[in-house]
């Protein structure tokens, strides 16, 4: 019998992990089942006031055609942030408000949202299915 190494193991949970985070037609529409988030209208206004643009392609927003950063084409869809987060809307707000912490040293810098912003910006990326 073959044992199972580290990388496999990880592997394997990933694997369930996925499999058991249900997509399905009803979790279709991040933005419907989370109204309570922030006002997707002005997210996209403090989208383009941040410069988000300038490091990531972001349907929807003037001039966003950077290729730092992926791009956020269907971010209401995707089941994880920065490959390890889950996509909750307090996961989204998390990583916006304090990307370094979550991932040291990644290239996404803090860009000094208050909690609304983060909120309305989550809005917003959530409409992008």
């Amino acid at each position: 019998m073959r044992r199972l190494n580290r990388p496999m193991l990880r592997g394997l949970a990933l694997a369930a992990l996925v499999a058991l985070s249900g997509c399905n037609e009803e979790d279709a529409g991040v933005a419907a089942r989370f109204p309570d988030i922030g006002d997707a209208r002005i997210g996209a206004i403090q989208i383009e006031r941040a410069g988000c643009g300038s490091c990531h392609i972001i349907p929807g927003i003037r001039d966003a055609d950077g290729l730092v950063g992926p791009p956020l084409d269907h971010m209401g869809r995707r089941i994880f942030i920065a490959g390890l987060l889950r996509n909750t809307p307090g996961n989204m707000m998390a990583w916006l408000r304090d990307p370094q912490r979550i991932v040291p040293g990644n290239a996404m810098p803090d860009m000094g949202l208050s909690e609304q912003q983060t909120r309305d910006i989550t809005a917003y990326l959530y409409t992008l299915e």
